[in-house]
């Protein structure tokens, strides 16, 4: 019995509002009180092996590349690897750009992101016979000027400083027989501050698969592999004197602050998706999203879209479904693909974001079928 309320006292006090906030997960509570139990005193370890989550958070450069475009893509909680049927692919899963319609399309997408920032995306594609798909795509984030401010200057000083981040990609994608295909997506990276700025190179690959079963999609991705970056410039350069006198010795030695260097988001998903139902003028699929990035804990998205004649669309899900602290959540949208003549159609798309105490996001998108 010592034994036992030795065990309990020291399993205890884990679970108080530091650990695991306001409200408490249920069931990471019950098995705290089996393990209190059952686990001897030696196993301490164990338990917390089980139970804290190392996220990794802000240990990557490029984190505007872990940004979605597409306004069809949120409105479904951002579940698009086994959807990917459009231009969007080029970002989600490249691999689904080879099953797209028509022989080519283009899009645009622009939204104001959070905290006033302006986040752009436009990419184009085209389906040449019997060789597969090109795209080329484009993604642009930008802070906007901002007085440089300083102790002396709280009202600034006369300078301004912004930020920008910006890829340039190029793909490939092919059908490699009627239900599997394959594609890859190769990127420039940048990100600049004030005067100084850091690139890098990054591949993206993805697979997309149509099984029998109800024609049930399964996709995979693998995002941003490539090079780490590394900041430089202007703004990190330094005059250095040895010994701090300025009578001795050299003095004003050109230096620069040493600069670390960071990894991509390295990301790893796989996506499903499924007509639930499919009739003459009504389409309702379903979809699902599984991630696994380098630099925070897996999470999973949710989403489902009705079609009406596959004119008008209605779309809702869920984002970053068991991350912790995440401020994204439930997601809605709307669509309307129009038929300007044969052979060309316009569509247009709207989502919306719910960001909790960050407010929410608006994305707006246009796009060519021809």
């Amino acid at each position: 019995m010592g034994d036992f309320i030795k065990q309990t006292f020291v399993f205890t006090p884990i679970i108080d509002k530091k650990t695991y906030g306001e409200k408490p997960n249920m069931k990471k509570f019950f098995l705290l009180i089996m393990l209190s139990i059952f686990l001897p005193l030696g196993n301490t370890n164990l338990y917390s092996q089980l139970f804290r989550d190392i996220t990794k958070v802000g240990t990557t450069a490029g984190q505007f590349l872990k940004i979605g475009p597409g306004a069809r893509a949120l409105g479904m909680g951002g579940t698009y690897v086994g959807v990917s049927d459009d231009i969007y692919a080029v970002y989600y899963n490249p691999a689904g750009l080879a099953i797209s319609k028509g022989s080519g399309q283009a899009a645009f997408n622009h939204t104001n992101w959070l905290a006033d920032v302006n986040y752009d995306f436009a990419a184009a594609s085209l389906n040449i016979e019997s060789f597969g798909s090109l795209f080329i795509a484009v993604t642009s984030l930008r802070v906007p000027q901002e007085k440089v401010r300083t102790f002396e200057f709280p009202e600034g000083n006369g300078q301004y400083w912004d930020a920008s981040s910006v890829s340039f990609g190029i793909g490939y994608a092919r059908s490699l027989t009627d239900r599997f295909s394959i594609g890859f997506h190769a990127k420039y990276i940048r990100e600049s501050i004030w005067s100084s700025s850091a690139s890098g190179f990054a591949l993206d690959v993805g697979t997309y698969y149509i099984t029998p079963f109800n024609d049930l999609v399964i996709g995979a991705s693998i995002s941003n592999f490539g090079t780490k970056m590394k900041l430089d410039g202007r703004d990190i350069q330094i005059n250095y004197d040895p010994d701090s006198d300025p009578f001795t010795g050299p003095n004003n030695i050109p230096a620069k602050f040493e600069m670390d260097q960071y990894d991509l988001p390295l990301t790893f998903k796989i996506g499903f998706s499924m007509d639930a139902v499919k009739t003459r003028y009504i389409r309702i699929k379903t979809a699902f999203d599984a991630t696994h990035p380098n630099d925070n804990v897996e999470y999973v998205n949710a989403g489902i879209e009705l079609a009406y004649d596959e004119l008008l669309f209605i779309r809702g899900g869920y984002k970053s479904l068991f991350l912790t602290n995440s401020e994204q959540s439930f997601t809605f949208g709307v669509g309307l693909n129009y038929e300007i003549r044969a052979g060309l159609n316009l569509i247009f798309n709207y989502a919306y974001g719910d960001y909790s105490r960050l407010k929410n996001i608006q994305y707006f998108d246009v796009g060519l079928v021809f």
